[in-house]
């Protein structure tokens, strides 16, 4: 795990006034650097599961949970908990919850992760069988642009986003060498890509084809789990790039040496 700055934010976030979710769009106290307009801040996300057989990659942690991983590393610090054990709590209490949990669970198991890890299903990855995953963001620290959470544009092209992305998520690529990595839309997908042409991951480590587990793709996802018939599908939900996806998905995870 790296730790070398959440050794150096470990004071200020034991620190942070209770109100300080207030602070928009993080306390200042937390901002790392600044460039053409977008803004990194540190919340703790630093802690990796090296055991993980599989990684799931969003694109940074949006406001909400960064809020949710500084207030749990905060009572953790604050109840004397190492920083090891800070970070891991933190991380796992702000990765992936609500509906976007259910969705992706839904579709993991859908392409056969589940059964090839050997569990019943991937939503034990946030209970019993954490160890086998690893959540990640391929910006690992919360970035914005003018004070709202960033979309991924540009993710490889800005001079900022590029360092944050090799750096960071880089070396995570390397220290899970082994893992297959699930990256969650299109601008996700481009950052993997980055990081196979650099040789950092396989193309073979990279599931693509699931459509985003957001609330708001109900209807793709309904249609990829075989919820909703074809023709049903409103004109926007094109089913054909969505077969296309589960095809690729399944194949991918058939071909995983687990």
């Amino acid at each position: 795990m790296t730790t070398s700055l959440l050794a150096r934010f470990a004071p200020t976030i034991r620190d942070l006034p209770v109100d300080f979710a207030n602070s928009l769009p993080l306390p200042a106290s937390l901002h790392l650097e600044s460039k053409s307009g977008l803004d990194v801040y540190y919340a703790p996300f630093d802690h990796v599961v090296t055991t993980a057989r599989i990684v799931l990659v969003g694109i940074t942690p949006g406001r909400a949970q960064a809020i949710e991983a500084l207030s749990v590393a905060r009572r953790e610090l604050l109840a004397g908990s190492s920083l090891s054990v800070a970070a891991s709590r933190a991380k796992v209490a702000a990765s992936f919850a609500g509906p976007m949990r259910t969705n992706l669970i839904q579709l993991l198991d859908d392409v056969g992760v589940a059964a090839r890890l050997g569990i019943p299903t991937t939503a034990s990855l946030w209970g019993p069988d954490a160890h086998l995953v690893h959540f990640t963001s391929a910006l690992r620290y919360p970035v914005f642009a003018s004070a709202k959470n960033y979309s991924g544009a540009g993710i490889t092209t800005h001079p900022l986003m590029r360092t944050q992305l090799e750096t960071y998520f880089g070396e995570e690529c390397r220290q899970l060498n082994q893992a297959l990595f699930v990256p969650l839309g299109s601008a996700v997908e481009q950052a993997c890509d980055c990081l196979v042409s650099k040789g950092v991951l396989q193309a073979s480590q990279v599931l693509r084809g699931l459509p985003h587990p957001s609330g708001a793709n109900a209807e793709r996802i309904a249609y990829f789990l075989g919820r909703k018939p074809k023709h049903m599908l409103s004109a926007k939900t094109r089913a054909e790039t969505l077969d296309a996806g589960r095809a690729r998905a399944l194949a991918t995870v058939a071909g995983w040496h687990v």
